[in-house]
């Protein structure tokens, strides 16, 4: 079994790493992670030798805060537009903006400049990661490839929060805060050269953009935040994806305090530190590589979400430089999970059509609560000291999870069935659809038991639902009642009706018990009609059928 776990996983990576352009994708956040990383070490030192840890924390909350206000509306580019040309965007904006803030920083101007720089940048930033996030389902071609994807793009984040602390550490001691940021515009140069080179069909295969624009602005961004709304599982996991943030925007005030006052490890110690939360993201890797081909990913991430609180707590009763070091090695491990499995829960329950809104929307959570952790440290480390504010910070995630857990077991027995999805690949125009569309489509099944006799629906119904066969057998049955066709295991039917938007062109009678699996119209009509390749296969089979039907041995 483990050996056959292993053999799976090692083949999905050597997969993704063999994918041209999943590879420029995840080289290109190489880059960019490693500079953002070492701009907000910069960034955060240049704040607090500014004005100190409250300094520090409201420029934090206002960068994040803001972004998070933006986001929703930014995040409509990544489902109107092409995916890669709003991320080379971006990358642009973002690397004109930071040299400007380098240069500033060089030639002695204004705080508030580089800090309103900081924040236009935090902003223009809340472009990428929808995009990027929508974009690698599109390029990926089996489940475990997009799980395995997803871990590269986690181990990748956590080795650019090694290695840029380390890198920015190194620079503030050598060359200053200015070269830091230079720096991080480069990174971005990079990032746009490699996402440029990225070649595939069409990264925004649902053709969102004609239907986005008459929905007006606000519909847009109401869009995503309506998927969300509609489904419990999402608002779970986009809430506990808060969470986590709100924990993750009191460490980055809290690694500071600690490193320069609790730990005496000054300046150089703010990116040790963060290095060591970067170790632990490779560590996690390793332990993420097991995650690749599992449909049960929510008690991953709940696993993820304990080792994100648990050792910051202990940092709190214990606090000395190697146990500081080593637990938060294992928020790093912590951190990995919870990306991994929980981007691949949502890129496998989301619809494409509004993937990119919806991550917009997870991106705006990002940044509020990420905001509203960097201002609630400072609070707490002035009500309660830095030690106590850790036992506190450390003490909220495992308590949410703790009562979150009925919810999470829930989504685990939910997971896409293996045979479903089978049985879905076997239908010809389902077969082109995007793997995760596949598993988002087979956990919306609904399973029908069908007693014998009994009739599906009849000629001229209007079609609400298209069905596939897992056990048993159907017959076609004209208006009058003559059997001109018989539908096995893993045979469909009702694909007529709501692919020419007709009623139903003949009934569907069961002779012996049957167990059906019924899609939903909207379902199916988003996901085949919404898709070119599923689309022209559908109104193929839709022909031969009716050309079938006329001749007295077809389907409906």
């Amino acid at each position: 079994m483990l050996r056959a776990r292993l053999s799976e996983s090692s083949r999905a990576f050597r997969d993704a790493f063999a994918n041209p352009a999943l590879r420029r994708l995840e080289l290109a956040l190489a880059g960019s992670v490693v500079g953002d990383w070492a701009f907000s070490v910069a960034l955060a030192v240049y704040a607090y030798h500014q004005g100190g840890a409250a300094a520090l924390g409201i420029v934090s909350m206002t960068r994040w805060l803001l972004a998070a206000a933006a986001a929703p509306f930014i995040a409509v580019l990544a489902d109107r537009y092409r995916r890669r040309r709003v991320m080379i965007a971006a990358d642009l904006l973002r690397a004109v903006i930071v040299a400007a803030a380098a240069l500033i920083v060089w030639g002695g101007g204004p705080a508030l400049l580089v800090y309103g720089l900081a924040v236009l940048t935090a902003i223009v930033s809340t472009a990428f990661p929808p995009a990027q996030t929508a974009l690698i389902p599109s390029l990926t071609r089996t489940p475990e490839e997009m799980t395995a994807a997803n871990v590269v793009t986690s181990s990748i984040d956590s080795v650019g929060t090694f290695a840029g602390p380390a890198i920015g550490g190194l620079l503030l001691v050598t060359a200053g805060t200015g070269t830091v940021f230079a720096l991080d515009a480069a990174t971005f140069v990079w990032s746009l050269l490699l996402v440029a080179a990225i070649s595939a069909p069409d990264d925004n295969p649902q053709g969102a953009a004609g239907a986005a624009l008459s929905e007006g602005l606000a519909g847009e961004v109401l869009a995503g935040f309506r998927v969300v709304g509609r489904d419990r599982r999402l608002r779970l996991i986009i809430g506990l994806f808060g969470a986590q943030t709100i924990v993750s925007g009191a460490i980055s005030v809290l690694i500071v305090v600690m490193a320069i006052e609790l730990l005496s490890l000054g300046s150089s110690g703010v990116g040790t530190l963060n290095a060591s939360v970067g170790v632990g993201g490779v560590l996690g890797s390793v332990v993420a590589f097991g995650l690749v081909g599992r449909g049960k990913l929510a008690s991953d991430f709940a696993l993820g979400l304990l080792l994100w609180g648990v050792p910051i707590a202990v940092i709190g009763f214990w606090a000395n430089s190697s146990i500081a070091i080593v637990m938060l090695v294992l928020v790093g491990v912590g951190n990995t999970l919870v990306d991994v499995a929980g981007l691949t829960l949502l890129q496998r329950v989301v619809a494409d059509e509004v993937l990119g809104r919806v991550f917009g929307g997870l991106e705006s959570v990002f940044a509020a609560t990420i905001g509203l952790g960097a201002v609630l440290a400072p609070l707490l480390i002035h009500l309660t000291g830095t030690r106590t504010a850790l036992v506190v910070v450390g003490a909220f995630l495992p308590v949410l999870t703790v009562a979150s857990w009925p919810l999470l077991a829930h989504i685990d027995r939910g997971a896409a069935d293996p045979a479903r999805l089978a049985l879905l690949r076997g239908v010809p125009f389902m077969a082109p659809l995007p793997e995760a569309t596949l598993e988002r489509l087979s956990s919306r099944l609904e399973p029908i038991a069908v007693a014998a006799g009994e009739t599906v629906f009849s000629a001229g119904d209007p079609g609400d639902r298209f069905y596939v066969v897992e056990r048993g057998q159907v017959e076609v049955v004209d208006g009058e009642g003559v059997v001109v066709a018989r539908i096995g295991e893993g045979g469909y039917f009702g694909e007529i009706a709501l692919v020419r938007d007709v009623p139903r062109t003949a009934g569907i009678r069961v002779p012996a018990e049957a167990d059906l699996l019924a899609l939903d119209r909207d379902e199916f009509i988003a996901a085949v009609t919404g898709h070119a390749p599923s689309a022209a296969a559908a109104e193929a089979v839709v022909s031969a059928r009716m050309t079938g039907l006329r001749a007295g041995h077809g389907r409906v």
